[in-house]
């Protein structure tokens, strides 16, 4: 028992020398290297006393040190008298002494000014000074004062948001340019939109003399009529504010509740009531089992989609059978394609192997 009763005040009185090692650490250094000013008090580096500081008179000292310390205010001290009957001009080992003196010096008058100038920098400061056994906070304040970016990164956010939304509805213009120039190209697009030109009343050769200003006139009536009534979809559809990421983000809350209200009307309705699907559910079903988005399934067209609906494509068993029937058919074309016939006979002679770009 004697032997536990020392043991534990052997223990106790090591923990209390090591906390007394730490604060004789502490009230020694009380300024950490490395953070601020280093050892050094930043108010004694820029000559101000603590409790009388203010920003002019920090301002007017920090602009006379610098000018006092700056590394090229340091002459050369081989050009000086002692040294001017040399027959070499060389510099002094004590000139590059002096200039790195002069360059720690600036560096340490700079940095205090940083400190110093800023309102929450400088109250993160004062704290250091006057607890600076709470080292943990004290590197944290610092790091996350000095490493952490100076522009609010809600800004940043928003910029970056903005900018993939402009790529993107510049991106989507160009893509539905390049469809319509396609349409405009097509001989029963044009015939179409000139039959509407003529059942409206405008005249497509136009009030010109020149042939060329009358030809341009006409495409640019043409290709007028075509954007109007094509109806261009998919990736190369009219581009929208609404289709970027950043209206997107700014709707998604919105756009969260419709999901879960609706999820939650569909459960009711077909699962909890039992009721028939309507059209509009067969065709979320029909999508669904086929991996279609609702723009790739509107644009089928009316015989398409009446196909879909009289084979009951949203029961899911009946799809299966659907899908089953349309690979076998798949398998007949080609089984009939002599070039799939070509195929299958040249990787039979080569025993299986793929083809390559080698080969």
């Amino acid at each position: 028992m004697r032997y536990e009763l020392d043991f534990c005040q052997m223990v106790l009185l090591l923990l209390l020398l090591i906390d007394l090692i730490h604060v004789f650490i502490v009230t020694r250094a009380e300024l950490l290297e490395g953070l601020y000013c280093g050892t050094e008090n930043c108010y004694e580096v820029v000559n101000i006393d603590r409790s009388e500081f203010n920003k002019n008179m920090l301002g007017r000292t920090y602009r006379k040190l610098a000018a006092q310390y700056h590394p090229d205010k340091v002459t050369d001290v081989s050009s000086h008298s002692s040294f001017s009957e040399q027959k070499w001009n060389f510099r002094h080992p004590q000139f590059e002494t002096k200039k790195k003196e002069a360059e720690e010096k600036f560096r340490q008058i700079a940095t205090a000014y940083e400190t110093l100038k800023d309102d929450e920098t400088r109250a993160d400061y004062d704290y250091y000074l006057d607890h600076p056994e709470q080292r943990a906070y004290n590197y944290y304040q610092y790091y996350r004062r000095w490493v952490a970016p100076k522009v609010d990164v809600r800004i940043v956010v928003l910029v970056t948001l903005i900018l993939i939304s402009v790529i993107q509805f510049l991106s989507a213009t160009q893509k539905h340019k390049e469809a319509l120039d396609y349409a405009v190209k097509q001989e029963k697009y044009r015939n179409a939109a000139k039959e509407i030109a003529r059942e409206r009343g405008i005249p497509l050769e136009g009030d010109f003399r020149n042939k060329k200003s009358r030809k341009e006139y006409a495409e640019q009536v043409l290709r007028q009529i075509i954007e109007e009534n094509v109806d261009i979809r998919g990736g190369y559809k009219k581009p929208s504010i609404y289709n970027t990421l950043l209206w997107t983000i700014i709707v998604l809350p919105y756009t969260i509740y419709r999901y879960v209200a609706w999820n939650f009307s569909w459960f009711i309705k077909y699962h909890v009531k039992k009721e028939d699907y309507d059209d509009d559910a067969k065709s979320y079903l029909i999508r669904r089992n086929m991996s279609l988005s609702e723009e790739q399934f509107a644009s089928f067209n009316d015989s398409e989609r009446s196909s879909l609906f009289k084979n009951e494509l949203w029961d899911r068993a009946k799809f299966t059978e659907w899908k089953a029937a349309k690979e076998d058919e798949q398998k007949g074309r080609l089984a009939a394609s002599g070039r799939y016939k070509r195929y299958r006979r040249y990787i039979k002679n080569q025993n299986g192997l793929p083809l390559s770009f080698m080969e």
